[in-house]
């Protein structure tokens, strides 16, 4: 089967799973940017316990493949959790992969944040105390919004490597783009079309959010 006829015939299939896949990582980046937030501002604060928590969250995230921590959440999280209640713990596909993909993204943001906080120079910081602002309105009115035009572009980034990493989660069962295309495989043996078409999928994704960020990024240069 040439390339034209694979289109037309895991042409639905493969949208559907495109569909699920740039849905999990949309929602996965949204619970990311908040938990990134929240693990700076513990990996910056002046309270030890804080610190060492937001330390040993990076160090357990980036120190594990992302594959063995899907794993863990799908299957042994929920035996962990049985045995601690007694009672049956199920976690589904779908919010196991959410997860995974929410948990490794946020890590990799805390440090994206930490990093754009650090370079806003700290008189802006001094000259906002000195106005009576307190530590959180100096961090929310003053730092961020600065943090946030810094670090745009390695926010992007880590968006599209989270785009990319979700094909991994096809190993628990999520029928994401992946899994439909071992799928159609199976069935039809159209390796080269199938995967080649794929790859165009995710390359007209991550090129229109790269378009997307460009725009954004020239915008708060103006």
């Amino acid at each position: 089967m040439n390339l034209l006829g694979v289109l037309q015939d895991a042409y639905p299939t493969l949208l559907k799973g495109l569909f699920t896949t740039v849905e999990v990582t949309v929602i996965s980046l949204l619970i990311a940017a908040v938990l990134g937030i929240i693990t700076c501002l513990f990996r910056i604060s002046r309270i030890p316990p804080l610190r060492w928590i937001a330390r040993f969250y990076i160090w357990l995230i980036r120190g594990t493949p992302m594959l063995v921590q899907a794993m863990y959440i799908y299957l042994a999280l929920p035996q962990l959790l049985q045995m601690i209640t007694g009672s049956n713990v199920k976690i589904s596909i779908f919010a196991a992969s959410i997860a995974t993909l929410s948990l490794n993204a946020g890590a990799y943001m805390s440090e994206i944040f930490r990093g754009a906080i650090e370079a806003v120079p700290k008189g802006q910081t001094e000259a906002a105390r000195s106005l009576g602002l307190s530590y959180g309105q100096t961090m929310r009115k003053v730092v961020l919004p600065q943090a946030v035009k810094i670090c745009l572009p390695s926010l992007v980034n880590q968006c599209i490597i989270t785009l990319k990493d979700s094909t991994i989660l096809y190993a628990i069962g999520l029928a994401e783009i992946m899994y439909y295309g071992k799928v159609y495989v199976g069935r039809t043996f159209a390796v080269f079309g199938t995967y080649t078409w794929i790859a165009v999928f995710f390359l007209v994704v991550i090129s229109i959010l790269s378009f997307i960020s460009r725009k954004i990024e020239n915008r708060l240069k103006k």
